[in-house]
């Protein structure tokens, strides 16, 4: 089949958005299809957002594709009679994050209009797709809240599951993902002013603000914990993650609100590693179950550093979470042969 994975991306800039589209493009020509992924530069630039949806909407694709996925919004707006829709998630400042301080614009009549149009637009896009499917239920509720629409949550895989392998547990508490505020990898740094073993911590990535990087390394200079806090602020390979991830003592992954689980997480659920989360981390909670697949912590220093203790003093418990977030991976059918099955069904 003649497959295109059409996503918007802001240049330069890795994560989740974007490996969610390449892993999918190397399993798809694995299989034997052809297949084309399209990146749009992209922002939610609030005097631009309008103009970007009407040149996603005007791109025809029914003339080279048999079928085509969309990712990141605003690409779900593009034409094609097979179209379908794997949500990751809305242009949230337009969305449930409206009435918080991370709204780019006045709460004025224009800006409730074109706010209003953007949730049409949305709305009329969505309803033409083949299927729509969405990478965690916190984002089906969205879609079922705000464009009244049902879709069936399809988690997205890592690419290589057998490169994770599991070893004996270090003391050492492992975080990859940006290195974002939103990701609140403070929140771990100033977590081991009050940790009371021995317990270390690893920061792997790299995000859009220098600044923020550095503040990470001040907290951890004055913070009493600098012997016991690594900062590699580069992205790290895969098989380097899996290397950190095989002696760890567990995964720790505190985004804000997040929109699912997180590639973090299920990462370490691979390597048979429980992770440490908040309880306002939002869709990592769908399969971080306190006690169960790992601890949730309140989003406080203490809590987590309480969480980070219980774990260094109890391996017994780290190897059983561990274990346990196996078993879920098995369990919620996160693999590629379902991905594929059901997108191109």
């Amino acid at each position: 089949m003649k497959v295109g994975l059409v996503s918007s991306a802001v240049p330069l800039v890795n994560g989740g958005g974007r490996f969610i589209v390449d892993w999918l493009r190397e399993k798809l020509e694995e299989r034997g299809h052809r297949v084309e992924a399209v990146f749009i530069p992209s922002t939610e630039n609030p005097d631009t957002v309008l103009q970007q949806m009407a040149a996603f909407r005007l791109m025809r694709l029914e003339d080279h594709f048999e079928r085509v996925v969309t990712f990141r919004p605003p690409s779900h707006v593009v034409r094609h009679p097979r179209k379908v829709v794997w949500f990751i998630h809305h242009m949230r400042v337009f969305y449930d994050l409206w009435d918080t301080e991370h709204r780019p614009v006045p709460d004025r009549a224009p800006h409730r209009a074109l706010r209003a149009a953007i949730m049409r637009a949305d709305t009329v896009a969505l309803r033409e797709a083949h299927r729509v499917f969405t990478n965690s239920r916190v984002v089906g509720d969205r879609l079922r809240r705000f464009n009244g629409l049902d879709s069936e949550v399809l988690y997205p895989p890592v690419l290589r599951p057998e490169l994770f392998a599991a070893g004996e547990h270090g003391d050492e508490i492992v975080c990859v993902c940006r290195v974002e505020n939103h990701k609140r990898q403070h929140l771990l740094v100033e977590a081991m002013r009050h940790t009371r073993t021995p317990v270390r911590l690893r920061l792997c990535g790299v995000g859009t603000n220098p600044d923020y990087v550095r503040s990470l390394r001040r907290a951890a200079a004055e913070g009493g914990a600098a012997d016991r806090i690594a900062i590699e602020d580069r992205w790290i390979t895969e098989e380097e993650k899996a290397a950190r991830l095989e002696h760890a003592l567990a995964a720790a992954y505190l985004p804000f609100d997040e929109d699912s689980y997180g590639y973090p997480t299920i990462e370490a659920a691979h390597a048979r590693r429980c992770t440490v989360t908040a309880s306002d981390s939002g869709g990592v909670a769908e399969f971080v179950q306190d006690g169960e697949t790992g601890l949730v912590a309140a989003p406080e220093p203490e809590a987590v550093a309480a969480a980070f203790d219980r774990l260094h003093a109890d391996r017994a418990l780290a190897r059983r979470l561990g274990a346990n977030a196996a078993g879920r991976v098995a369990e919620l059918g996160i693999d590629w042969d379902t991905v594929v099955e059901k997108l191109l069904a």
